[in-house]
């Protein structure tokens, strides 16, 4: 295993097991690195690394803290990730999303409070008719946001936050190329939302995936007509 990752695991063995809990601060480099049995600047390149993924927090003049380690921070990384694939790997975050919205939309029917509900209405009903395609997205994203949030698993919303970068890509893409997409989109978000209200979590489910899968059966077909990358 190289130094760094070594060091990496260290750290990690020390925060899982409790011995640093969210929010500590991490003993100065010279001793934990002692404690450890590294070198200090193993010990520096891993702290490095834990910082880039949210995992520690580096404060200049201060020292080096254990963040508060909530899905939101450590996922962060994950949207990194994902903004980098732009070509027809977003099939792949499709599928996942394919899995995730679906069970998240169900959970929201179960579990998502009344003004929420209602909140998530307003976000459709706020959308005007000739809405430009750039609100249209806006839309949208906010609408799949407030359902992941409704779930009431925090995991799950950062994870469908994470995914939405690329995707959305593919939506502009969509509704800007083919004949009835933004309209087919509103009267399944309806769907959703009203299977929601009515607290109907299979049938929430059902539209779901009927929603997200649209979007991934047009890409794979534009994808593969054009053999051109989405960028």
């Amino acid at each position: 295993m190289p130094v760094t990752d070594e060091a990496i695991e260290k750290i990690k063995a020390m925060i899982v097991s409790g011995e640093l809990r969210p929010g500590a601060r991490l003993p100065k480099e010279a001793d934990l690195a002692e404690r450890l049995g590294l070198s200090r600047s193993s010990l520096r390149e891993a702290v490095k690394a834990l910082s880039l993924i949210r995992v520690l927090d580096v404060r200049q003049g201060d020292g080096t803290y254990v963040t508060s380690l909530e899905p939101h921070l450590l996922l962060d990384a994950l949207s990194f990730v994902v903004d980098f694939h732009q070509d027809d790997t977003v099939l792949e975050f499709l599928e996942v999303r394919r899995i995730l919205e679906p069970a998240a939309a169900a959970m929201a029917a179960r579990v998502m409070s009344d003004e929420d509900v209602a909140a998530l209405g307003r976000v459709l009903a706020d959308l005007a008719d000739d809405a430009p395609l750039e609100e249209l997205i806006r839309n949208d994203l906010e609408f799949h946001r407030r359902i992941a949030a409704g779930s009431g698993n925090s995991v799950l919303c950062s994870l469908i936050d994470g995914l939405s970068g690329p995707t959305a890509r593919a939506r502009i893409w969509r509704g800007t190329t083919e004949e009835g997409a933004v309209e087919r989109t509103r009267q399944q978000h309806r769907a959703i939302f009203e299977a929601i209200a009515d607290r109907r979590p299979e049938l929430a489910h059902a539209w779901a995936t009927v929603h997200v899968a649209g979007v991934e059966q047009w890409l794979r077909g534009t994808l593969g007509a054009a053999g051109a990358p989405l960028g």
